[in-house]
C-alpha cells in the first residue's frame, strides 16, 4: 500500500507537556501525537512540526507533516485521531498532499512565524488565567515597553535573547514587535505580539522579561538597548514564563537562500 503525506494545523495546551519534540520522557506533544496517529492506522509514524515550543508553552497554529498508509477519507483520519487525543491536543485540519506539495516541510518552509505572549496586571492572582498568562503586581508602563520593543523591529542581531538552534547563526529579521493593553475588572490584559523570519530558542520569553522590567521601572530603555546591543547573553535578566506564550501562526512563501529555520 502506498504511504499519504498529510499537513494538518495543530493546538495544544502545552502546561503538561516537555514541549513539542519527542524526547526519551514521552510527554511530549510530537510523541503523544505519534502514539495517537499509530494507534489509529496500525503503523510507525513521524511528525514533524514547524516550531519546537519549549515546556510549557502552547499553539494553536503548530503546523505538521506525517506519512501513513490510509484508504480513508481525510476527514475520518482527523476525526479519528482526534478521538484518542487528549482534550488538551487537538487538530485542527488534515490535508492530504499531492504531487510536488509532497515535498513540504513545516519547519524549512515557513518564512515567518508569529508569537503572542499574554500576562496581566493585578493586585490578585487571577486563577482562570493561570495556565496562560503571567501575573504581574507592579504597574507597568505601556508607552515604555513600546519605545524598547521597538528597538527590535529590522534584520539585527538578537544574540543577546537566546541561541540559535543550531550553527551560530543569530542575526533574525523582526517584522512586528508590539504591545496593546486591555482594561478588565480585575487590572489590565497586556498582549505582546512578536513576528519573524526566524527565533533563537527562548528569544520571546527573553524579550517579554526583559521589557517587562522596563515597564517595571526596574530598568531603563536605555539599559535595555545596551544590552540588546551587546549581542551578549545576560544571565541575570528576567526570562518570561512559558505559560504565557502562544505560537499564534506560521506564514509560507518563497523561502530566500539566506533565510534560516525558527525556534521559539
Amino acid at each position: 500500500m502506498e504511504t499519504s503525506r498529510y499537513r494538518g494545523t495543530l493546538a495544544y495546551d502545552g502546561t503538561a507537556y516537555l514541549g513539542f519534540q519527542r524526547q526519551t520522557d514521552p510527554r511530549t506533544v510530537q510523541g503523544t501525537l505519534e502514539r495517537a496517529i499509530q494507534q489509529v492506522t496500525k503503523h510507525p509514524v513521524t511528525v514533524n512540526g514547524a516550531g519546537r515550543t519549549d515546556t510549557g508553552v502552547h499553539a494553536v497554529g503548530q503546523v505538521i507533516t506525517f506519512g501513513v498508509v490510509w484508504n480513508h477519507s481525510d476527514d475520518i483520519l482527523l476525526k479519528a485521531i482526534n478521538a484518542v487525543l487528549p482534550n488538551d491536543i487537538a487538530l485542527q485540519n488534515l490535508t492530504r498532499l499531492i504531487g510536488d506539495a509532497q515535498h513540504f516541510n513545516p519547519r524549512f518552509d515557513a518564512v515567518k512565524r508569529l508569537y503572542r505572549y499574554t500576562l496581566y496586571e493585578a493586585s490578585q492572582r487571577q486563577p482562570l488565567l493561570t495556565r496562560f498568562a503571567w501575573h504581574i503586581r507592579a504597574p507597568l508602563n505601556g508607552e515604555l515597553m513600546s519605545q524598547a520593543s521597538a528597538l527590535l523591529i529590522g534584520t539585527q542581531d538578537f544574540a543577546a535573547f537566546g541561541k540559535p538552534p543550531s550553527g551560530d547563526n543569530t542575526v533574525r529579521t523582526v517584522y512586528r514587535s508590539e504591545w496593546t493593553e486591555q482594561p478588565e475588572t480585575f487590572g489590565v490584559r497586556w498582549e505582546y505580539v512578536v513576528e519573524a523570519n526566524a527565533f533563537l530558542q527562548h528569544m520571546v520569553r527573553r524579550i517579554v522579561g526583559m521589557v517587562v522590567d522596563v515597564g517595571r521601572g526596574w530598568q531603563s530603555v536605555e539599559q535595555f538597548e545596551a544590552t540588546f546591543r551587546s549581542a551578549v547573553i545576560d544571565h541575570a535578566v528576567t526570562v518570561a514564563p512559558p505559560r504565557g506564550l502562544v505560537l499564534e501562526k506560521v506564514t509560507y512563501g518563497t523561502r530566500n537562500a539566506g533565510d534560516v529555520p525558527a525556534e521559539d
